[in-house]
This record gives C-alpha cells, structure tokens and sequence, in this order.
C-alpha cells in the first residue's frame, strides 16, 4: 500500500507529511466493514473516507467559487452558480478523478469490487474530495486550493459567463449521474397583464417537485430546475450527514 500512495502522490502532485490522511481518503467503507466485520463504530469512521468526502465537498465548492470569482469578476451571480454546479458535479469531479487515475488506487472491499464499484462515477468524486479534504487537513486551505486550481485548470480556463451550460442542463447531468429519469416540466399558473406575464412552472422527477416562476416560460423553467438542484443538493448533504452518525 505505501509505495501505491508513494505513486498516487507523484500523480497528483502533492507530498503528504502525513501519509496516513491519504491512506483514509483512498478507503472506501466497503473496505472498512470488511476488515471489522463484526462493527467497529468509531473504528470503521477512523478507517474510510466519508468524513473527509465530507469536508472536501465544502473546500472543493469554496475554491471553485474563489476561482470563478477572480477569473470572472464582472459575471453575475447567476453566471457563477451555473459555472460552480457544473465545476462541482459528480460527472465533472469523476471526470477529474479518471483522468487522474485514481479509480487504481481505492481500496474497496470485495462484494463493492465484483459489482464494478471501481468505475462509478460517485465513488470515483467522492475518492478526488476525500483526497482534497487531506491536502486541506495536511497543509491547509492554501495548499488544497492550489491542488483544486491544478486539477480543475482547463475547466477554469475555459469556463464562461457565456456558457451554453443552463440549470436544465445541469439538473438532467445531476438525475443522469443518480441513474434517475430525466425531469418533466409542466406549467400550472399565468398571472398578471399580457405585457406583464407571470408564468409559474413545476419540475418534477423521480423523487420531489419544485417549482419555479419567470416572466417566460422559459425563464420559469430555469428558475425551477435551479430549486431542483438546490433541493438535491440539500439531500446530498443529509445523507452524508446521516452516514457520518450511523
């Protein structure tokens, strides 16, 4: 194991004084209830990586944010949402975690192996923010920002306050990367004079319905797709919470 991290550690370009946050980054807890199968508690905690996946969701969003901040200052903060959700979706951060190689370096347990848990997408994203969180908990927020600008650079680089990237689009990625159907849109209120149009709609998918309003249909649209993925990102975040207590 030490010389696969000795060799992780070249990839992404980062030396740990404490190797053993890198070691708890790569664990998945398939990994972890195998080696203490009879419980653990707090022992299995200490040994995989969902708390530092945790953590790394957050240093990972507060760098991108900066980032985007510094490379588009006159964008609006709808711009920058659109570029952050993209920036930080699982499809994105699994893209970075293959083009790293990291799927190779996860230890994971061997029911998780046999059902192909190696090449998921949310356990490769997961794997690249828990390994984020140890920079972070190695050397500090400056260190993991730099980690974050380097993995990310062409993505940075090319993000735009003009991309053609909409919250429709990233909401059906989102549902797409959960294995969920893609989501339908129904108008189910018009409001106000014809020069001054109110139009509420209602995304629904597999698990919830939102609603947004606009003065186009279309704009209703976004606005609702936009609550969507603030609502599943809330989830996301219970459930993580969740998992870190059970």
């Amino acid at each position: 194991m030490a010389q696969n991290l000795s060799k992780l550690e070249q990839i992404i370009g980062y030396k740990f004084k404490n190797i053993a946050l890198l070691e708890r980054a790569v664990t998945h807890r398939s990994w972890a209830f195998e080696k203490l199968p009879d419980g653990g508690g707090e022992e299995i905690r200490d040994l995989q990586n969902e708390s530092l996946e945790f953590v790394g969701d957050s240093v990972v969003g507060l760098a991108v944010a900066e980032q985007l901040f510094v490379l588009n200052p006159k964008a609006s903060e709808g711009d920058l949402t659109l570029m952050k959700h993209h920036l930080v979706s699982t499809d994105s951060l699994a893209k970075s975690a293959k083009s790293l190689g990291l799927s190779k370096f996860i230890r994971m347990g061997r029911g998780e192996e046999k059902t192909g848990g190696r090449k998921k997408q949310q356990i490769q994203a997961n794997t690249l923010e828990a390994i984020i969180a140890a920079v972070f908990f190695d050397s500090g927020y400056v260190a993991a920002r730099s980690f974050v600008k380097r993995i990310f650079a062409e993505e940075l680089k090319t993000a735009t306050p003009r991309s053609s990237l909409d919250f429709k689009t990233l909401l059906q990625e989102t549902l797409q990367a959960q294995k969920l159907s893609s989501p339908t849109y129904r108008t189910v209120k018009t409001e106000g004079l014809p020069h001054e149009r109110i139009f509420h709609v209602e995304a629904s998918w597999e698990n919830g319905t939102v609603k947004g309003k606009g003065t186009s249909i279309k704009a209703a649209e976004m606005m609702a797709a936009n609550a969507a993925l603030k609502k599943l990102e809330k989830e996301r975040k219970r459930e993580k919470e969740k998992g870190e207590k059970d």
